[in-house]
């Protein structure tokens, strides 16, 4: 079974972000970038399952900057076995990602795509979800348990409630949680190794797809900052706050 895992280059967790001081966007100048943390935990699940024997192939792909093939290093040396790099410069939406990855599944036949559930850099959460229309798949999303089968998947998901079980026919779209396991640091061997693998580059043009962003950001702005909390002696007096500041 051929797996395939979409991989973002994002800001790393650990960075403070900075706006531009136009407020045109984020400020990504001597940035420390990093792999997606949701999709370090779909590739770290795609070689879980490698390692079960359940998977023959990993497949991962990136769509941006040259600099993304850095990211898929980072897969590959974690155990993935080829990379696919769609070269694109600036903000790709949503939709334009799910119709190159729908490209590249016509073209790969994987049985099984593991996307993280969302980007931190955008919090879009939608591309696993229009994957899996376009391709009219069937989804299991905010995996926080996967049991493969022959022909089917069992993912326990996660929702407000608790915890949910689909079954869903392969091929199939799952997205994962915080939750479904831990990613592996790749070790210096397997660093080494990853720099002899194949990444094969396209572009967007090559799956007929226009990346021109359909929406405009007028302004990016930091939260406010929160003010000093105020001690209060009766519900009344609480009450009475909360009401002159709107809250109620």
């Amino acid at each position: 079974m051929k797996v395939l895992v979409p991989v973002k280059r994002v800001i790393d967790y650990n960075v403070k972000v900075r706006v531009k001081a136009d407020q045109s966007g984020v400020d990504l100048a001597n940035v420390k970038m990093s792999m997606n943390p949701f999709d370090e935990i779909a590739v770290e699940e795609a070689v879980r399952l490698k390692e079960k024997g359940k998977a023959s192939e990993i497949v991962v792909v990136s769509i941006g900057p040259q600099q993304a093939s850095e990211t898929i290093r980072t897969a590959l040396a974690m155990g993935a076995d080829r990379g696919l790099l769609v070269k694109a410069e600036g903000e790709v939406e949503p939709l334009a990602v799910a119709k190159i990855l729908k490209a590249i599944v016509d073209a790969e036949k994987p049985m099984l795509v593991i996307a993280g559930k969302q980007a931190i850099d955008d919090d879009s959460n939608q591309t696993g979800q229009m994957l899996a229309a376009l391709l009219g798949w069937g989804q299991g999303t905010f995996a926080h348990k996967l049991e493969l089968g022959e022909a089917s998947a069992s993912i326990e998901r996660e929702i407000d409630g608790g915890l949910q079980t689909v079954d869903v026919k392969l091929p199939a779209v799952m997205t994962t949680d915080l939750r479904l396991n831990e990613p592996r640091y790749a070790s210096l061997p397997n660093i080494m190794k990853a720099k002899k693998k194949p990444i094969e580059e396209k572009t967007p043009a090559d799956y007929g797809v226009d990346t021109t962003p359909r929406l405009k950001v007028l302004k990016v702005a930091e939260p406010p900052k929160r003010g000093g909390g105020v001690k209060v002696k009766s519900v009344a007096e609480l009450l009475d706050k909360l009401a002159e500041a709107g809250a109620i």
